[in-house]
């Protein structure tokens, strides 16, 4: 009777995977053309003791191949030398605007609050969101990424990860290239659920027709997500995944700091609009449960082992199949053939994320 039931789960699971891989395989094969886009653009980074950082990424920014557009940091009450590296750095960048945040204001933790401000402070109607931990992989990413609002309201970029030493650097790359396929590929399909605020676009007038963060500005995350739910429809919203689009940060290197991080990204979750709390559901939990399912027939069940090992086949030649142009496109081509690993342990993760926040939920911003 167990053998069975699993046996069904393990096939449900699979019918289940191969209609999401029928999804992906619209983002596997998209191609765009850039278009000329000569309109002023306003950066906006928000950065609390961010010092390191922006000295090495913001004059990579403020340099970028891009004829008209200001760079606005907001300094979030920051304790370390931010504020003074930013007023020296503004000598010699004009097009740089600095917002300073007093101590004595109380707001919400996150960035919406700074991140409000520095939408207000924008001269120009076309914003590029970023963090200042990010680096953009070329001088041309603003002209790039900007090229899409000729037709539209909203831009999607790629965030992804420095390719470095060790198992956490891996799987954090890849659960960036997981969620990345999702909200990518529901974008395509005119489901927009969420874009990542480390590479962002949209109209300011789009922001406050919205009345910006107000619906959600309780919740700590949800700037690049909640917000975006609310104000994408099926046909204001592209994509940009060209390789000059991208943005890059260097990953944590402490499993402890990363989960947390994480758990506190998944708190705006159970906010999500039923129809995609829904389809994400379905598409983790058929992960989950093939796994767990695969795993239970293979050491526990009383069957011949070729029937468990042709199911895990079928699995890995669709994984296969879906996900190379995709992590080629995201320049993650490296975890290609250990993929299905990493898979495996990030599903475990997610599981094991989901039951700390069930017991205690993050408070902090930060740990």
């Amino acid at each position: 009777m167990l053998v069975n039931t699993l046996l069904f789960i393990i096939i449900l699971s699979l019918i289940i995977l191969f209609s999401f891989s029928v999804f992906f395989f619209r983002l596997s094969n998209y191609k765009k053309k850039h278009s000329l886009f000569n309109k002023p653009i306003s950066i906006i980074i928000c950065a609390k003791n961010e010092e390191n950082n922006l000295k090495k990424n913001l004059p990579l920014i403020l340099s970028q191949n891009y004829e008209d557009f200001e760079v606005i940091v907001v300094n979030d009450q920051s304790t370390d030398g931010t504020f003074f590296f930013l007023e020296q750095i503004e000598k010699e960048y004009p097009n740089l605007v600095i917002v300073t945040i007093d101590d004595y204001i109380n707001h919400y933790p996150g960035k919406k609050f700074p991140l409000t401000l520095g939408i207000k402070t924008a001269k120009y109607e076309h914003l590029l969101l970023t963090d200042a931990d990010c680096i953009p992989n070329s001088k041309k990413w603003i002209k790039n990424i900007s090229s899409e609002f000729n037709n539209y309201d909203i831009v999607l970029g790629f965030g992804g990860y420095k390719k470095e030493k060790g198992l956490l650097n891996k799987i954090i790359r890849f659960d960036t290239f997981n969620v990345a396929q999702q909200y990518l590929s529901y974008s395509l399909w005119g489901m927009t659920y969420m874009g990542v605020g480390r590479n962002l676009a949209y109209k300011k007038s789009l922001f406050f027709k919205n009345k910006g963060f107000a619906s959600h500005i309780h919740i700590q995350s949800g700037d690049d997500d909640l917000f975006i739910q609310e104000v994408a429809e099926s046909r204001n919203v592209s994509i940009s995944i060209d390789p000059d689009t991208h943005t890059y940060s260097i990953a944590n290197n402490n499993w402890c700091d990363w989960i947390y991080q994480k758990r506190r990204h998944i708190n705006a979750a159970p906010h999500y609009k039923n129809k995609f709390k829904i389809l994400l559901s379905i598409y983790f939990l058929s992960q989950m449960f093939f796994w767990i399912s695969l795993i239970t027939l293979l050491f526990f069940g009383d069957i011949p082992l070729v029937i468990p090992l042709i199911f895990l086949f079928i699995k890995l030649i669709m994984s296969y199949l879906v996900n190379y142009k995709i992590m080629h496109k995201l320049n993650l081509i490296d975890l290609y053939w250990f993929h299905p690993l990493y898979e495996f342990i990030n599903t475990i993760l997610q599981v094991f994320f989901v039951l700390l926040n069930t017991i205690n939920k993050p408070i902090k911003w930060n740990r």
